[in-house]
Formats: C-alpha cells, structure tokens, sequence
C-alpha cells in the first residue's frame, strides 16, 4: 500500500454503494445484502459502473453483513454465504487490475453501553472478515465506524482472522470543525487506537461532505504516517420530500481533489450520495493535475 510519501497520484476507490442499490429498486428496510443471492447481477452492475468509471479499488456489497445485523433480518445462519456471494460479485466485476476491499460496517450496537460483550462482537467480526478473506478479497475495510471502541475490536478481529491488510475509517461528524466522533473521540485519539490496533491505513467516511473533511483530514495527515483514505458523502444530507438526498454535484465535488492531493490523502473515493459520475470526475481531477 502506497504511503504518505509516495510520489505517485492517489489511489482511485469507488462510491456509494447503499444509494446506488437504492436507486436500482431494493426496497427500503430490505437487507442490502441478500441482493447478493437474489439478485446479483443488480450488485455487479454497480461494481462494474465504477470499474467503467476509473475505480482501482472497488468494495463489497458486505457493509452489513455481520451476523449482529443479519439476525435482525432472519439471516444471521447466512452471513458467511452472503460475504462470500459479495466478495464474488466485487471479485468478478474487478476483474485483474482491480483490487476488492471487503467492506465490513458497524453491528448498531453499542460496546461502552454495553448493548453487546466485546467477545460476542470479536467474534461476529472476525467470522464475517473470514468469509470475505476465504472469497479473495485483498484487503478489509472496517468503515462507518463511530464508536472507537468497536473500530478497534473490529480491526483487531480481521487482522487477526486473516493477516490481511486492514483499513480503518471513522466517521468524523462533530465538533466545531468536525474533527470529533458524535461519541467525543478526536481525529488523534482514534489515530493512535487504530495503529495499535493493527491498521494498516486509516481513513475518515461517511458524515460529512468535500467541504467539511479538509480541516480533519489534516489533523489525521498529521497524527500519522500510515496512508489515509477519504470518502466523503456527496455534500451533506438534505431532507427532500421526506426523502434524504445528497445534492453536490460531480464537478463540485471532484473540485476538491487538489486539496486532497496537497494534504497527502493515498485513497480517493465517496460515500452515501456519490455515485460512477462523481468518481469519474474525480479521475479527472487527478489526471490533470497529473498531466499539469
């Protein structure tokens, strides 16, 4: 993995995966992952769209695919299945020159209120980051996280489940520049955890838009070595019609990467909201400033 002193441009990943789902006709309420079975060629279609728009990493359709959530729908017998059937949809859309990072997201349960045991939740984790590793993901991505707690319980059970490498992203919401958990943890607080934890890169996602994610990113920049990934959502949500919609632009959003570049960010992507056009202008972006 590149670090932060690699001379080559950032790494492309994908964008939203939940949102594009959404739009493709899963039902509100309905466990994204089960599209998985059901209708896979709905999920690869979203996998292909952002390797079609210049992707170098894509995810997998697994960010709730641990057996604490799947339980809630019936499916917690399925979870190893549905990684799996995640992991070969991403794997198949990738194709050679692509890698895949299982996407692994929080359980909704809360480890210092003690709604769940850490071993319950090491277990849940390192079952679901077997399964993505069995399939051939190259590397885990425990994203969403907004307990510090549980992203260190779930980076410690995929490094240790697997040996593969481990993302971890935080959601960086509060606080006057947003550099705080809604939890009250800080950007170097949870920098410092991690690391100790075993990851190997971290990252800030989900939360907040483009224009937000600037002033922790570089306090993130500055609080360690290890190479950082950012995506961001595409703005921040607005309630329309009764529906969440995400309103920035590609062109706006993508104006952004030369900060990125400048703070030293290693992965480039986008959350809820971003979709192939978004991460298409973003590979604009960075062409150019390639190319001068």
């Amino acid at each position: 993995m590149p670090s932060q002193a690699s001379s080559h441009r950032p790494t492309l990943t994908d964008g939203a995966w939940g949102t594009q789902l959404d739009a493709l006709g899963c039902p509100p309420g309905h466990c994204r992952e089960l599209w998985n079975l059901e209708n896979p060629e709905r999920v690869r279609h979203v996998a292909e769209s952002y390797v079609a728009a210049g992707s170098q990493v894509i995810i997998t359709n697994t960010f709730t695919g641990n057996r604490v959530i799947l339980s809630r729908h019936g499916l917690a017998d399925k979870t190893v299945e549905l990684n799996r059937a995640g992991a070969a949809i991403s794997r198949q859309a990738a194709g050679k020159g692509v890698r895949v990072f299982g996407s692994m997201g929080p359980s909704g349960q809360i480890v210092m209120m003690e709604e769940i045991s850490r071993e319950e939740l090491h277990d849940a984790f390192r079952e679901q980051a077997v399964a993505l590793a069995e399939a051939g993901v190259d590397a885990l991505l425990c994203e969403t996280m907004t307990e510090l707690a549980e992203a260190e319980i779930a980076v410690r059970a995929a490094k240790e489940g697997t040996g593969l490498p481990v993302v971890a992203s935080m959601v960086f919401d509060s606080g006057a520049d947003r550099c705080f958990t809604s939890m009250g943890d800080s950007v170097e607080a949870a920098a410092k955890v991690l690391v100790e934890a075993g990851a190997d890169v971290l990252g800030i996602n989900c939360g907040v838009g483009m224009g937000q994610v600037m002033v922790p990113l570089r306090r993130l920049r500055e609080a360690t070595d290890r190479p950082i990934w950012v995506k961001p959502n595409a703005g921040l949500p607005e309630l329309h019609q009764g529906r969440v919609v995400f309103k920035e632009s590609p062109e706006d959003f993508a104006s952004h990467v030369p900060e990125l570049v400048r703070i030293g960010v290693d992965y480039i992507g986008g959350c809820c909201g971003t979709t192939p056009e978004h991460i298409r202008a973003v590979a604009a972006a960075l062409a150019k400033l390639e190319h001068g």
